[in-house]
C-alpha cells in the first residue's frame, strides 16, 4: 500500500511539474540549470536533500545497469515496465526537488546572513 501511495505521489509530482511552467512556475530549463547547484549546495551540507539525492542516484543506477530486477530478456513486456515506472518516478522526483531546491533558494536569498545582537 505505501509503494503505491509512494509511485502515485511520483506520478502527481510528474504532472504537477511538467505543467507548472505554464503556470508561473519555475521552466524546465532552470529546474535542469538547478541540479548541479542542488547538488553542491547538498555535498557542502547548505542544503538537506541528501536522502533525496541517493534515492535519485540509486534511480538512475538502477535504469542504466544491465543487471535488472526484472530481465527484459525472459519476461519482454513486464521487464520493461519496472523500467518505465522507474524512469517516470526519476523524473517525478528531479522536478519536484528542484522546485524544492529553487524555493529553498529563493528563501535564501532574502535572508541578510549576520547574527542577532539582543
Amino acid at each position: 500500500m505505501a509503494r503505491t501511495l509512494k509511485r502515485g505521489a511520483a506520478f502527481v509530482a510528474l504532472g504537477r511539474a511538467l505543467t507548472s511552467g505554464a503556470r508561473g512556475g519555475p521552466s524546465l530549463g532552470a529546474r535542469i540549470g538547478a541540479l548541479p547547484r542542488m547538488i553542491a549546495a547538498t555535498a557542502r551540507g547548505r542544503y538537506d536533500g541528501g536522502l533525496r539525492l541517493a534515492m535519485m542516484t540509486a534511480a538512475t543506477a538502477y535504469i542504466v545497469s544491465p543487471i535488472d530486477a526484472v530481465p527484459e530478456m525472459f519476461l519482454t513486456v513486464f521487464g520493461l515496465i519496472d523500467d518505465a515506472v522507474m524512469v517516470t518516478w526519476l523524473a517525478g522526483a528531479v522536478l519536484a526537488e528542484t522546485e524544492r531546491f529553487l524555493e529553498w533558494e529563493a528563501r535564501r536569498s532574502s535572508v541578510v546572513p549576520g547574527h542577532v545582537v539582543p
